[in-house]
């Protein structure tokens, strides 16, 4: 998958298969050792010679038939998790075997056979969440700072007694997507640059909160309660404002390296943040989009819960291997676990807020 810059429109990378040809995602059996979001990483990289940020969350399961070597048929189940390619390289193990391909959502959708992966790679485009992102109209210098112009319809014009809180809603998603992607590449790559960038985005989210409160006082009629407006835009800069307290952790301990568990709630991060720009142009409909809506909140509470199983682990081995020996060393580690903990509770809180708009509303 790639446009993980939130207003670029989202691409799949398919492969083709050895025997016959036809068009399929990168998969493979588990290889021993590694977890099952690691080893479709590795099959990504040596069937189609991507590399990128991979959600340790399955996003679904699909089923198709496997004919094995000795000719017996049988059906096999695969676990998909979603990969933001960041590095598509120019040589790759099986580059001689296969062909890769990106397509657009539809076009990938139509081009594989087994009709529960096309419904999950449809997941990445939902129809209204599509239609919302052509309109355009309110803070065209937040997104010109952002690089996130033209994203979630941010600038249609002023409602008459409304406000606009739909696209503030979308601008500030976008500005959590945006800083979800540099929160993961600096866990990925260790480069300063991305805290920067953490930062400014950080920035640009405290600019349209402020614009979200001023519009609450003065306008008579909102598409919501009051209360929820400043909950759901609270909640989503909390993660945003955590995503700032972690760059800032790193960089006052100079952090260069960073365990597998913390890619892994990196991981998590980006694909939450992507979860929650897909639901605020759903929030404009909300009876007409409860399903989908109550399918993304979903999604971001299991997260969580993924997440936590995750810190623990990376606690425990830490504790394990530094604890006797190099405290400061740990201390650093627990730190900057609790502050990736801390941000994809604020995605469960964002859930929270939206779920309850929906009972409300729907």
């Amino acid at each position: 998958m790639e446009g993980t810059a939130p207003d670029a429109p989202v691409s799949i990378l398919l492969v083709t298969s050895r025997e016959n040809r036809r068009w399929v995602i990168p998969k493979g059996n588990a290889s021993k050792g590694l977890s099952p979001h690691d080893a479709a990483a590795l099959e990504a990289e040596e069937e189609a010679g991507v590399r990128g940020t991979i959600c340790p969350v399955a996003l679904g399961s699909y089923r198709y038939r496997k004919k094995r070597a000795s000719g017996a048929s049988l059906m096999l189940d695969v676990d998909v998790f979603p990969l933001a390619v960041r590095d598509e390289q120019e040589a790759w193990k099986e580059q001689g075997e296969r062909e890769r391909r990106w397509f657009s959502l539809e076009a990938a959708a139509q081009a594989v056979d087994e009709a529960d992966l096309k419904d999950l790679i449809r997941s990445f485009g939902n129809r209204e969440f599509k239609a919302a992102t052509q309109r355009t109209g309110f803070i065209q210098a937040v997104a010109q700072g952002s690089k996130v112009s033209h994203m979630f319809a941010w600038f249609q014009k002023l409602l008459p007694r409304t406000g606009n809180f739909f696209e503030m809603f979308e601008a500030h998603a976008a500005t959590v997507v945006a800083g979800g992607n540099a929160l993961a590449r600096l866990v990925q790559d260790g480069s300063a640059e991305h805290i920067q960038e953490v930062v400014e985005r950080e920035r640009d989210a405290d600019e349209i909160i402020r614009e979200v409160l001023r519009t609450v006082r003065v306008t008579f009629l909102t598409p919501f309660d009051r209360s929820a407006i400043i909950s759901l835009i609270g909640s989503m800069d909390d993660a945003i404002d955590e995503m700032q307290a972690t760059v800032q952790a790193v960089d006052l301990y100079d952090v260069t390296q960073f365990e597998p568990e913390m890619r892994d709630i990196a991981g998590i991060i980006v694909d939450a943040a992507r979860l929650t720009a897909e639901a605020m142009p759903l929030l404009r409909d909300v009876a007409g989009n409860a399903t989908r809506l109550h399918e993304l909140t979903e999604r971001l509470v299991r997260m969580e819960s993924h997440a936590d199983e995750i810190h623990a682990a990376g606690l425990k081995r830490a504790f394990k291997e530094l604890g006797p020996t190099d405290t400061l060393r740990f201390s650093v580690q627990r730190e900057i676990y609790k502050h990736l903990e801390r941000i994809v509770d604020k995605f469960e809180d964002v859930a929270n807020e939206i779920d309850g708009i929906v009972i409300d509303h729907a």
